[in-house]
């Protein structure tokens, strides 16, 4: 017998060893092994096993890590097919589909010493008070984990073992799993009824997990996958729940794929309160970054062992081993969070709609503002369109009202205008006499974005990237969003010494500020990435929000998409602009959709929900179409762009850029990568080479960046060349290519 491993080095190749005797019955394909590779050792996955090698005198594998099986044969071919769509070596692609705690040498079970109940004799043994005590609260439980015990019963592990040495109890070591919600209570929660809409998309829904699923074609895919297009407050979630609840009863597991961590927590109480107890008792799983690594060990192995059978977490919960596979969900699926950033460079909506197709389950994708590339599809008839136009309670969308700051700005006489326009400052302390909750969003963080001095013009930039430093008052740091370096709040400028240096540009802490000022009674909390820092903030914030503790939330975009707040009654987006005039071709798409998400946390309750935006281009299409709700209207003037200029969807795109630190051998390597691609790809009808030129932002993390864009229909083919082409081009060692297929973001 003979194994095929893939190694975690980046070689791009199998190697072939031979099966020890003594583990014939242990490796499997998807094990992970341990294999000699020169006068190293190295792990790697079984990737296939054959009966014989055309090489001779093969290593032998050494040892099998961890259990069997751990990357089963579908998602194997999953990773198969990142590599090829996504020009990445195939050990990186492997990786992805496998947690780092799954993959340690060691298992990485937790054992604690439990406390078991033995059989009493006929007559107990003579106990002091405190030993009778502790004995009843272990008869009642008959089994837990002395750490527990020894809190329940405020005594010591000296008392317990006095009754493991009277034969009452015995102590044990024993698996403990690590819960990230053990402590937890969820009421259970029973189906909702459904309004016509509703009752039509589940119905569409339910006739595809019924439908047979042969082998993947791309017929298959426009029966299996549905784009579900609700306004905000539509009852998609519920839609969720009453699916999962018949892929369930037909005896298989789903994925729910969230963008942002901060919608876990209210996602996994929703799922936990309906699938905790009644019909099914099932286990949800919970896999993100902010968990442990023990939480994701023990979380990924209750799904890989069936206990678990509904998965709820980011994009990398896409590879979740859910044996069988019946559901996938990709709730809010236009957001740009599903997309890595790094090797393997894939897109979570798009890898679930190809694992779909692969194990025969159906897909829905869902959102109040779909990417253009999904309602194109379902335009086409390759995806099904499930509409729902209506608010499940029938209440209305909110009124969206645009606030100008030019006039703003005029009757400040030239100066910066305010940070809350007045209509928007009346209409919270509107919201706070009546004891309604607001919600004010900007999408930048910190105090000021800019420290400069009016005299002689100097900006504090930062020393490694074409931004410059972001002032934080909390902490008084300046600092660099692209790359992380900090340096010290200078008194003065630091060029001509002019002590009148002063900041301009706000973020999400100076607004903060300013709120605390003009409304002194009220309780204010900013939500952004410098305020959660543990792994429970986020819960916790918003766990205090829904129960009225917060009365103003401030935050950045984990707080505009999927929360649902009912006695949320204004919104105010402090400054709509910040997205909208950056250098991609999807900055108006990405602006109309941030403003419907945000617009739709309003009015969710009984209170008609009021919408302030303040921008300086009230006339702008994307803002215009947002104040009325109206994403057809956006659509189709935003499709007409792209079919102009061959921009997605009309085409795919990869985005291919060199790094490195000095900027003309970067320019001239992309120089000639641009005459390599012509030549290799000299008469290909619909490809189109743009570039090279420097990248929007040129230089980061110390690494001059130019970029060339490809756009083609045959992304798949051009993928292809893409990867020979790396393969075979011969970089300086301190220069870098990256390829990102698909990507979402220019900058």
């Amino acid at each position: 017998m003979v194994a095929r491993v893939t190694l975690e080095l980046a070689l791009r190749r199998e190697f072939d060893y031979a099966i020890p005797e003594e583990l014939r019955n242990a490796v499997t394909v998807g094990s992970r092994v341990k294999v000699p590779l020169g006068h190293r050792e190295v792990a790697g996955v079984v990737t296939a096993l054959a009966d014989s090698s055309s090489h001779t005198n093969l290593k032998p594998i050494l040892r099998v890590l961890g259990e069997p099986g751990l990357v089963t044969p579908r998602v194997l071919e999953l990773a198969r097919w990142m590599a090829e769509y996504y020009c990445c070596p195939v050990e990186k692609a492997l990786k992805s589909v496998l947690p780092e705690a799954v993959r340690q040498e060691e298992p990485g079970w937790r054992e604690r010493l439990h406390v078991q109940a033995l059989a009493p004799p006929s007559e107990l043994p003579k106990l002091t008070a405190r030993q009778l005590a502790i004995w009843n609260i272990i008869e009642e439980w008959r089994e837990l984990p002395l750490q527990e015990l020894v809190r329940l019963g405020e005594t010591t592990a000296e008392t317990v073992r006095k009754l493991e040495d009277k034969g009452l109890v015995r102590i044990a070591a024993l698996r403990s799993e690590r819960d990230p919600y053990a402590l937890e209570r969820f009421t259970p929660t029973e189906p909702l009824p459904l309004n016509p809409n509703q009752s039509q998309a589940l119905a569409t829904i339910l006739a595809a997990l019924k439908r047979p699923t042969p082998a993947a074609t791309a017929a298959n895919a426009t029966s299996h996958t549905f784009l579900l297009h609700g306004v905000t407050g539509s009852g998609k979630t519920e839609i969720y729940l009453q699916a999962i609840a018949q892929t369930l009863a037909d005896r298989k597991g789903a994925i729910v794929l969230v963008p942002e961590i901060s919608l876990t927590p209210q996602t996994v109480e929703r799922f936990k309160a309906r699938f905790s107890s009644g019909p099914f008792p099932t286990l949800v799983a919970v896999l993100h970054s902010h968990l442990s690594a023990g939480e994701r060990h023990d979380e990924w192995h209750k799904i890989r062992e069936g206990r678990a059978r509904i998965v709820i977490g980011a994009r990398s919960a896409v590879f979740a081993p859910v044996e069988p596979l019946g559901l996938i969900i990709v709730d809010e699926e236009h957001e740009h969070s599903y997309k890595q950033e790094e090797a393997p460079r894939y897109h979570a909506r798009d890898v679930a709609v190809v694992r779909g197709q692969r194990e025969g389950a159906v897909v829905v994708l869902g959102s109040a503002t779909p990417s253009l590339e999904s309602y194109f599809n379902a335009r086409r008839g390759k995806y099904g369109l499930l509409e729902l136009p209506a608010r499940v309670t029938e209440t209305r969308l909110p009124v969206v009202r645009i606030v100008d700051l030019r006039q703003e700005q005029r009757r400040a006489r030239g100066g910066a205008p305010a940070i809350f326009s007045n209509p928007l400052r009346e209409a919270i302390q509107l919201r706070l006499e009546r004891s309604e909750q607001t919600m004010l969003f900007l999408n930048r963080r910190g105090y000021s974005t800019t420290l400069q001095c009016e005299k002689c013009g100097f900006v504090a930039g930062c020393p490694n990237c074409s931004v410059s430093l972001t002032f934080h008052r909390q902490a008084q740091q300046l600092r660099c969003h692209i790359c992380g370096h900090e340096a010290p709040v200078p008194t003065q400028c630091p060029d001509c010494h002019n002590p009148a240096i002063r900041y301009s540009g706000l973020g999400t802490e100076r607004v903060e500020d300013v709120l605390i000022k003009l409304f002194p009674k009220a309780r204010v909390k900013r939500m952004d990435s410098d305020t959660l820092q543990r792994k429970d903030d986020f819960r916790r914030v918003l766990t205090d929000f829904r129960t009225g503790k917060i009365d103003i939330l401030v935050g950045t975009q984990m707080i505009a998409k999927g929360l649902h707040f009912p006695n949320v009654t204004l919104v105010g987006i402090v400054h709509a602009d910040l997205s909208l005039h950056i250098p991609d071709f999807r900055a108006g798409e990405r602006t109309f959709q941030l403003l419907t998400q945000v617009s739709g946390r309003a009015g969710r309750g009984d209170v008609e929900g009021e919408v302030f935006v303040q921008t300086f281009t009230p006339f702008h299409p994307a803002i215009q179409f947002a104040r009325r709700h109206d994403y057809l209207g956006f659509y189709e003037q935003e499709i007409e762009f792209r079919e102009q200029l061959k921009y997605p969807p009309w085409s795919r795109v990869a985005l291919l850029t060199l790094k490195g630190r000095n900027e003309d051998k970067v320019k001239f390597t992309a120089d000639h990568l641009r005459r390599t691609l012509e030549t290799r790809l000299a008469g290909w009808r619909d490809l189109v080479i743009a570039g090279p030129g420097p990248a929007p932002l040129m230089r980061a993390e110390s690494l001059y960046r130019y970029q060339l864009m490809l756009r083609t229909k045959a992304m798949a083919r051009l993928s292809r060349e893409l990867a020979q082409v790396e393969s075979e081009l011969s970089l300086p060692d301190d220069l870098h290519l990256t390829i990102d297929v698909d990507p979402v973001d220019l900058v």
